[in-house]
């Protein structure tokens, strides 16, 4: 039985903080400005997911799939990120330097 919620394409604005989504698939979710301050993203699959605008404060990203993600304009300050993937489509905010936050990069050939 798997016991990780399927959020894949959902669309949320404004909607959650400290909030445990880890192992969540977030696949293509419209996440655009949501307060996700604290929440728990271990493992979670935001592939492709929009989180531009979202405020991602303290949220803790671990092992999380950010591959293709958007992520303009989202605040990751505070959040704990080491051993999120990420490739070359993921879009993150102007300034940051994802390797030194630990981030992994996996792009596929």
């Amino acid at each position: 039985m798997n016991t990780q919620p399927n959020l894949s394409a959902i669309t949320l604005q404004r909607a959650l903080a400290e909030v445990d989504l880890a192992g969540a698939d977030l696949r293509r979710a419209r996440l655009t400005a949501a307060v996700l301050v604290g929440s728990d993203l271990t493992d979670a699959n935001l592939r492709g997911a929009d989180l531009s605008g979202a405020d991602l404060s303290g949220a803790i990203l671990w092992d999380a799939d950010l591959s293709s993600a958007n992520l303009p304009g989202a605040c990751l300050r505070g959040a704990f990120l080491t051993g999120a993937r990420y490739d070359a489509f993921t879009v993150f905010p102007e300034g940051f330097d994802p390797s030194r936050e630990g981030m992994v990069r996996c792009d596929l050939d």
